[in-house]
């Protein structure tokens, strides 16, 4: 029998949960790093096949630095009653939000650290990546949390949403700096589309209404998700404080992550987000399933901006770069607000992209492919003052390796003591 593809090389999952002290660093760990680097990503238990890259159990790699050192590497699965086989639990609409691996991103928010996928409840986890438990913010969150919530730098609200195969497909939620549930709003849309990704401006909330839908007919082999040319594709701007939503017809595109948007000096709303063509759609989509489509279009997304208009109700979409790129991320100090850079990860570089004068840098990783580079902002500084902090690795070996964000020379790396699979997203958790 031949293995899936999303269990070998790059993205074979590693066996058990270790911990190393005292990590070999190279060159000159800023001492300005005093905290956690956490990533999250897929790795089944050993013998298991998930049936797609997607939906092994979520494990978390991190690495503690301070005082210039790299104290301590450990990677600890997110024990979900699915790794467990525990007791369920059960939200007052009857639907167990545990019953799937929470193995995409890794934030914190309000003193909770929260291990987080689209289609279930958050985990909260302890600094040590000990396993407390779901959280559904006191019975309040009866839906899921998408993985890719956002913090208003402003105002410290944390913006999320729910989407679900069944009605309501579509649902907004935002938790107040001190971490308590205060809004919940349900939004009409035709059906149940996979949206990955949102974005929020200073006064608005973008949704992504795009064409992979959910079909009854998929489920149990994979994701019960396809791309659906009937369904359309929009672009939708909510008022953050109520309203109906404002929808821009857009060309059919798939979007699994945006880097951010902003309302510009006409009243505009910028997004700028990795876009997949219909072709590169159909060439990933089964790969990392586990096959292949040798008649789809080569080649990967792209960067991409949207400036939707509403004086004109156009959405005009620009192509910002020719390279394959995905994992966009920013300073988070300027989610929601006009910012000039854009981070990114391609098979071999870490890219830099300088929206204002449409420019890009590279930092090449060779035959080691870097990971999301997670931006970290230096006291004070500008906004590409700062590190990037990325995992690079191999089938064989894996270093954090760690960036000056504003030229992308490497400043140093801490080599891990074992491999590190291909995972999804993380983040940098300072000491208070």
């Amino acid at each position: 029998m031949t293995t899936a593809a999303y269990l070998t090389g790059l993205l074979a999952p590693v066996p058990d949960e270790i911990d190393a002290l005292d990590l070999p660093v190279s060159g000159s760990l800023p001492p300005e790093l005093s905290g956690r680097y956490f990533r999250n990503g897929p790795n089944p238990l050993p013998g298991q096949d998930p049936g797609h890259w997607f939906t092994g159990h979520g494990m978390i790699h991190g690495i503690r630095l301070r005082d210039g050192r790299a104290e301590w590497y450990r990677n600890r699965w997110v024990r979900t009653p699915l790794l467990t086989g525990d007791g369920r639990f059960i939200t007052d609409t009857g639907i167990d939000r545990t019953a799937v691996p929470a193995n995409t991103h890794v934030v914190r928010h309000a003193d909770r650290i929260l291990a987080l996928v689209e289609n279930g409840l958050p985990y909260e986890m302890t600094p040590e990546l000990e396993t407390v438990g779901p959280c559904d913010f006191g019975g309040r969150l009866t839906t899921a949390m998408t993985a890719h919530p956002k913090e208003d730098p402003l105002t410290g609200d944390l913006h999320f949403f729910g989407y679900g195969f069944a009605e309501p497909y579509l649902t907004y939620h935002r938790l107040s700096a001190a971490g308590e549930l205060a809004e919940s709003r349900e939004i009409p849309v035709p059906g149940p589309t996979m949206m990955h990704d949102f974005a929020i401006t200073r006064s608005h909330v973008i949704w992504l209404d795009l064409p992979v839908v959910f079909d009854v007919d998929f489920v149990g082999r994979g994701l019960p998700y396809r791309w659906d040319d009937g369904y359309g594709a929009r672009l939708g701007v909510m008022p953050r404080e109520g309203g109906p939503v404002r929808w821009f017809d857009v060309d059919p595109c798939y979007v699994f992550h945006v880097g951010n948007a902003h309302e510009d000096e006409h009243g505009r709303i910028v997004v700028d987000a990795v876009r997949y063509s219909p072709g590169a759609f159909a060439a990933l989509w089964p790969r990392i399933g586990g096959s292949a489509n040798p008649a789809a279009e080569t080649g990967g997304a792209a960067l991409h901006r949207w400036v939707l208009d509403p004086a004109t109700g156009v959405a005009k979409d620009e192509r910002l770069d020719d390279r394959a790129v995905e994992f966009p991320t920013i300073n988070d100090a300027r989610t929601g607000l006009a910012g000039r850079y854009v981070y990114a990860v391609a098979d071999d570089a870490v890219v830099k992209y300088d929206t204002e004068i449409g420019a890009s840098l590279a930092h090449e990783t060779g035959e080691r492919s870097p990971g999301e580079a997670v931006f970290v902002p230096a006291e004070g500084g500008g906004e590409d003052e700062g590190w990037l902090l990325s995992i690079v690795g191999s089938e064989h070996e894996a270093e954090l390796r760690v960036l000056d964000a504003s030229d992308l020379t490497a400043v140093a790396s801490v080599r891990l003591p074992r491999r590190v699979p291909a995972g999804f997203h993380g983040s940098w958790i300072p000491d208070e």
